[in-house]
């Protein structure tokens, strides 16, 4: 049977009535928020060598100032703070990643903004051989998740001299007594085509793959999320093939993923970021069949959605109606992110 949220919380609330839920009885909330959000270029204010960062700078052509940072954090942490809030998780998002960050200080700089703080958020970040030092990374909340491990994995392509891109994070812990494996994406963006820019894609897609395959090889019953910035459609061949999705959950199969958010995808209505006027869904949580289906105790798939409130979108002028981002080209207009954030439900 397939639960939305009200469906879920009237089951809660007739169990209530017959003596209270189980995770009422032991004071514990065994329901959790996993999100993911891109940050677009969130930079702090200093020229690292070695790094293409000059623009956010405050002698760059962005004009990258101390207090516009500031005021990037800020709008940063409003979203992160709300992504995922819900009867269900009153305490927002017990892991989140992000990517389009520069640095650990960045990442630390975040997690002690006045409103995130008082959620205790820790983070994992690694840092990346791109060449514009924006690299990924996961907040969580360390009463919600243990971590156990976690490492980075570099796509190499010697036969594209130059070629350098975000790392894949993965990373193991215990949410809430299950134990399970993250990977957090940011695959190689469209510059120069979709057709051309293709194979980038694929390989990061065949990185992923293989760190699952590894997963699986160890234990098949492995609860697997990816997540991540795919720069690609839920139905591209990258995600459908290399990543063997599926849109259908009751037939996710052993070692297939459920992608909730392929069913979403509507160029004209739905997606995460807009291009000419047409919305992509690049932004996407991928379920493994394990926590798609879980019977017994283990947490199970809920719901997925993307978090697209009104502050989030232009409401008004040429691009009224996409996501409110931090520069309008080079006019600093102070919104958010040209990407929204995606989050899913799991509960026991």
């Amino acid at each position: 049977m397939k639960l939305n949220i009200n469906s879920y919380l009237l089951l809660l609330f007739i169990a209530a009535l017959l003596g209270g839920t189980a995770c009422e009885r032991n004071g514990t909330n065994t329901s959790s928020c996993v999100a993911f959000y891109n940050l677009e270029n969130l930079f702090d204010t200093i020229n690292q060598e070695n790094v293409a960062d000059e623009e956010f700078t405050a002698e760059g052509k962005k004009e990258w100032t101390p207090a516009r940072y500031l005021e990037k954090l800020d709008n940063m942490a409003r979203v992160i703070y709300q992504i995922g809030v819900s009867e269900m998780t009153p305490e927002g998002a017990s892991l989140l990643g992000v990517c389009e960050l520069e640095n650990a200080s960045v990442m630390e700089d975040l997690a002690n903004t006045a409103i995130l703080k008082e959620r205790n958020y820790k983070y994992i970040h690694y840092d990346s051989p791109y060449y514009r030092g924006m690299d990924v990374a996961l907040f969580y909340q360390p009463e919600h998740f243990t971590v156990i491990s976690s490492s980075s994995h570099e796509l190499n392509m010697p036969e594209r001299e130059g070629f350098t891109t975000r790392a894949q994070l993965l990373v193991k812990g215990i949410l809430k007594g299950d134990t399970i494996h993250v990977i957090v994406n940011h695959w190689p963006s469209r510059r120069g085509g979709e057709e051309g820019s293709r194979p980038l894609r694929i390989a990061a897609a065949k990185l992923c793959r293989s760190m699952v395959d590894s997963i699986f090889s160890a234990d098949p019953e492995a609860r697997i999320i990816i997540m991540g910035d795919l720069n690609d459609d839920p139905d591209d061949i990258s995600i459908k093939k290399h990543l063997n999705t599926t849109k259908n959950r009751e037939a996710v199969t052993a070692y297939q993923f459920f992608n909730p958010f392929e069913d979403m995808h509507e160029p004209d209505s739905v997606g995460t970021l807009m291009y000419r006027g047409k919305w992509n869904l690049f932004d996407q949580i991928l379920i493994s069949a394990s926590l798609a289906n879980a019977k017994g105790s283990s947490a199970a798939f809920i719901e997925a959605g993307i978090y697209k409130e009104d502050y989030l979108i232009q409401q008004d002028g040429k691009y009224k109606g996409s996501p409110y981002r931090t520069f309008s080209w080079d006019e600093y207009i102070s919104g958010y992110s040209d990407h929204l954030p995606v989050y899913v439900y799991l509960a026991k």
